[in-house]
């Protein structure tokens, strides 16, 4: 409406500087004179008949180029306000479609598909609707991340620059970024720096602070956590999901010899091997995992049937939830909802995750998941929010 007067005034001003003065004086006349025939005629100032008889008079003499030009001035800067206004709200819905889309940032992540890691990665990019590419990397020769000094998957490429490491860091840093209305990607990383240790066996590993954090302002956190206690919740069932959860998963998939034949022809199927090497990750691999599945179901102290600690770890999972949330997160899942779905969703087509889904209550909540993820609902919900 705005743009319309604008151009209403240089059309009206570009007409006063090229008409004839008797044109022009009955068109000043038209425009400010007849006001009082239909409304107010109210004069600011003092001498509202004296004021306009010498309005007119001024147009008569040749005055009328002179508001012309004033006309044209108006509109002019009408024009010019507009197209600011116009640019700015450009500039504001991209910046909103950019916190929706994944700001437009170009992601690539290195997995390995039938890691649980990266599959936790996938649910959440998934889940909020997040274009990726993926490559897919050889297990055993890794030569698609031989650029990085970081040796494991997943790792998650921002824009050709950015390097993520670790999954929940993954995570964390884009919720960050989804939700914050200020802060870059550059701006987020440094929240999670590296800190170097050594584990129990003595061997150097790189852990990552505030991993399971948001770095959000307090009214960022006050919206995302309404309820008290929500925040804490979701963190300990992420970190839960890591130190425990998945450590169950390699026992179960090769609990016998049969399970773990399966598991590597599934590995070997949807992995990035050729012919030989797919030959013998099959057989050789299936072996040696089934040798070292008994080592993890040792180091991380398992029943002797490990199904009833998987069935446990579950059904505390699905408890955890309760009867009155389709998800931890509520009526839409939240970051311990995805991490859950993605580590356990790395067994799908194997006889653990059939076992899983008969003898334990996570069905339905996990069929929830499942579309959530498919639907890319996170999308929407972000969508809404700004």
């Amino acid at each position: 409406m705005s743009a319309a007067c604008a151009r209403t005034l240089s059309k009206v001003g570009l007409f006063l500087m090229e008409a004839p003065a008797a044109r022009r004086s009955g068109t000043v006349s038209y425009l400010l004179g007849n006001v009082g025939a239909h409304g107010s005629r109210r004069a600011y100032g003092t001498g509202g008949a004296e004021f306009r008889s010498k309005l007119f008079s001024s147009v008569r003499t040749g005055g009328g180029r002179v508001l012309g030009c004033a006309f044209l001035l108006g509109g002019g800067l009408g024009l010019y306000q507009t197209l600011k206004l116009s640019v700015q709200q450009q500039q504001h819905l991209a910046e909103e479609h950019r916190k929706v889309s994944g700001g437009g940032l170009n992601l690539t992540l290195y997995q390995y598909k039938t890691c649980p890691f990266c599959s936790k990665v996938r649910a959440f990019l998934d889940y909020h609707g997040l274009p990726y590419e993926i490559v897919e990397v050889n297990p055993v020769m890794r030569q698609e991340i031989k650029w990085s000094t970081y040796r494991k998957v997943p790792i998650l490429m921002v824009d050709n620059e950015l390097q993520l490491n670790d999954s929940s860091v993954i995570i964390s840093s884009l919720k960050t970024f989804l939700i914050s209305q200020k802060k870059s990607m550059a701006d987020i990383l440094p929240c999670y720096p590296e800190m170097k240790s050594k584990n129990e066996r003595g061997k150097e590993v790189t852990e990552y602070n505030n991993k399971y954090w948001l770095m959000l302002s307090e009214a960022e956190t006050a919206e995302i956590y309404p309820k008290k206690d929500t925040q804490k919740e979701e963190m300990k069932w992420r970190q839960w999901a890591d130190d425990w959860l998945v450590h169950l998963i390699s026992p179960n998939v090769y609990r016998t010899t049969g399970e773990a034949l399966a598991s590597f022809d599934y590995i070997v199927r949807e992995g990035k091997f050729g012919t030989v090497e797919g030959f013998f990750a099959k057989y050789v691999g299936a072996a040696a995992m089934y040798v070292i599945s008994k080592r993890l179901k040792n180091r991380h102290n398992l029943q002797d049937d490990v199904r009833e600690d998987l069935y446990k770890a579950v059904n505390d999972w699905v408890a955890a939830i309760g009867r009155n949330r389709k998800f931890m997160g509520g009526d839409q899942p939240n970051l311990a909802d995805l991490a859950v779905f993605g580590v356990l969703r790395v067994m799908e087509g194997l006889q653990a995750f059939d076992d899983m889904m008969d003898n334990t209550r996570v069905k339905y909540w996990y069929r929830r998941m499942e579309r959530a993820t498919l639907n890319h609902e996170g999308q929407s919900q972000s969508s809404s929010k700004h």
